[in-house]
Formats: structure tokens, sequence, C-alpha cells
């Protein structure tokens, strides 16, 4: 099993110790961790050229930064992002990279893989707001492909993980036990719901009429999905 985590920061806080309590309670002896941290791994803001979209992801200016990451994503069988809340939102520094993967999304053009992946986005917040990053960050997940996501927000009262109170971390360490096994069973097994195939079938009704993006239509053109091949 390999795991990639999107790291939404640098820091060690609340975010980063409930991941890594998530990656212990899921992880085996078999288990390839991979981690990126932004900014470190951040590749530089995404310049609305549309080369992505028009002529293909290669030709990028950032595809140098943009394209390993993704190669890493494309070969998970657990995809994790996880951001602190800043101002009800991810951190932009995450928000940064998954501009680059709008020509991921369903409308344009979807890795197979992606249909038979697990998500798990985490988030927290010393006061509120990490329902508001946790559906942003589940809503990337669906438009890749990704067909079921956990989630997992906590609003934690405290500016740093050490000042956690102890009774509130042992509530989180049972809640992180019990969401890990739901999640450890589904690994491998996951097939797109009706929700996802709905989508699909609408974005393959749109690329059937496409004449304005002939690097899309071409995608779906060679995938057999405007036939009667699917990704799952």
């Amino acid at each position: 099993m390999k795991i990639v985590v999107l790291h939404g920061q640098s820091h060690k806080g609340s975010t980063y110790n409930i991941t890594k309590l998530f990656i212990e309670n899921i992880s085996d002896d078999d288990t390839e961790l991979v981690e990126f941290f932004m900014p470190k791994d951040t590749p530089p803001f995404c310049l609305g050229c549309f080369n992505c979209f028009e002529k293909g992801e290669d030709n990028c200016p950032h595809a140098d930064k943009v394209q390993p990451l993704v190669q890493a994503i494309d070969d998970a069988d657990l995809l994790i992002l996880e951001s602190p809340c800043y101002v009800f939102g991810m951190s932009g520094q995450l928000k940064t990279f998954l501009d680059h993967l709008a020509y991921r999304w369903m409308a344009h053009r979807p890795h197979p893989r992606m249909f038979s992946k697990v998500g798990l986005v985490i988030s927290t917040a010393a006061g509120a707001g990490t329902k508001s990053v946790t559906k942003s960050l589940k809503t990337n997940l669906f438009y890749w492909g990704v067909p079921k996501v956990y989630s997992y927000g906590k609003n934690v009262a405290a500016s740093s993980w050490e000042a956690v109170k102890p009774e509130k971390k042992l509530k989180i360490e049972k809640e992180v036990k019990k969401k890990s096994s739901q999640i450890s069973s589904q690994i491998g097994k996951v097939r797109p719901g009706l929700k996802t195939k709905i989508l699909f079938l609408i974005m393959r009704m749109a690329q059937k009429a496409n004449n304005w993006n002939p690097t899309d239509k071409d995608y779906w053109i060679r995938n057999g999905w405007l036939d009667s091949s699917r990704p799952w």
C-alpha cells in the first residue's frame, strides 16, 4: 500500500500530528509513505495561461514542479490532503498546488487511477472553520474522480499540539483509531458510487459535443470513454 500526503504547511502542529496518528493506525509493514510539505514542495502560483487545458499539462510553465507530485498522486492507494484552517479556508500554499490540477477535474482529463482510490482530508482549527476546509478539499478529490473520501476536522481549542488538553487528545486518538479502521477496510476495494457515475456521464455528454478543446476530447477518445469503456 502506498500513502501519499499533501501537507498544507511546514510546521508540525495539530493538523500534522493528527495526520501522523492516522498514518500510524493505517500503515502496516509493507506501507510506503510519500509526503510533500507546502510551501517547500509548492509550485509557483498558477498563471491562468490555459496551457494545461488547451495544449496539455506538460506545457504548463511549472510542469517540472507540478508533475512529480502528480505522479506520486497517481501511484497512491490512499491520498491524504491536510491543512490547518486559515480564515475559514485551506492554506494558500496548498491551494496554490491544487490550482494547477484543474485540468485533472472530470470536466477535462481525469486520470483513470483516481476512480479506485481512497481519500482522506484533515483539518484543525484553534477555534472554528474546519468544516469549510474539509469540504473544499473533499470537493477537489471528488472532481478528480476519487470515489470514497473520508474527512476529519477538529477544533482543538489550542494554538499548538502541545497545548491541546490531554483529555481532548485522548478523544482524538479514539476517533482516529475508529476512522482509520473504516479507511483500511476500503483501500483497494472502492468503486465509484452513483453520484460519481452520473457526473462522469454528464461530462461524457459534454465531451461528445466538445468542439472547443481538442486536447480534452482527444483524451476521452483515446481512453474509449466516448464509447463503452469506463475508468472503473
